[in-house]
């Protein structure tokens, strides 16, 4: 059944408005302070605490703006005989679709200003997704770009198999309390380059 249409309250969405430019600038300064070397490390914990076995389906992104780089991560993935795929935006208010993607295959812009495969490439379920953020808190909650898209995902494949999510970020990008809704989706781990962390959603609302 799909979710009705209305899913937050008009505060709600204000607040997250205002979240989102705030964290945007606060993720500037927090990619700065991590240095460059910030990619390699995400990379280094990914391989040590998650540790995923060959043949593991993990999808992955093309880093933006500020984001953090998770090139490393794939590269490191790939060569532990991982199959990398990337998200693709098929319409607004749907989930993502994944296609596998190697180094070197040809890519098309979307309209958010991320890269994707081709609609040739094969499409795949993940087992692992690496996930894009603004900022996160200690129960796992992510405050993403405002389209809903990992959330779409990650609650439909949910339902259909076990997946893990993977919030990437800079350490600096913690907050408190992410702002959060009645369909917003929390992470399993949370990697940054000073480390990583499994949420502690104990009594979380």
């Amino acid at each position: 059944m799909a979710r009705p249409a209305l899913v937050e309250t008009e505060e709600l969405v204000a607040a997250k408005i205002l979240a989102r430019k705030q964290a945007m600038a606060a993720r500037k300064v927090a990619k700065a302070d991590a240095g460059p070397d910030a990619g390699q490390k995400l990379a280094d914990h990914f391989q040590t605490l998650i540790s995923p076995p060959a043949g593991t389906i993990i999808s992955g992104f093309l880093s933006i703006g500020s984001e953090v780089d998770v090139a490393p991560t794939l590269s490191a993935m790939a060569g532990r005989g991982c199959q990398i795929c990337l998200p693709c935006v098929i319409a607004p208010r749907t989930p993502l679709v994944f296609r596998l993607w190697k180094q070197g295959d040809a890519l098309i812009e979307e309209s958010f200003g991320t890269r994707a495969p081709a609609a040739t490439a094969t499409e795949v379920q993940p087992d692992i997704l690496i996930v894009p953020l603004l900022s996160f808190d200690r129960a796992g909650y992510r405050l993403g770009y405002g389209g809903g898209f990992y959330d779409r995902t990650l609650e439909m494949l949910r339902k259909t198999k076990p997946v893990l999510a993977v919030g990437v970020a800079y350490s600096g990008q913690q907050v408190d309390a992410v702002l959060r809704g009645p369909y917003d989706q929390p992470l399993d781990w949370i990697l940054m380059e000073s480390g990583g962390f499994q949420p502690d959603r104990e009594g979380a609302v």
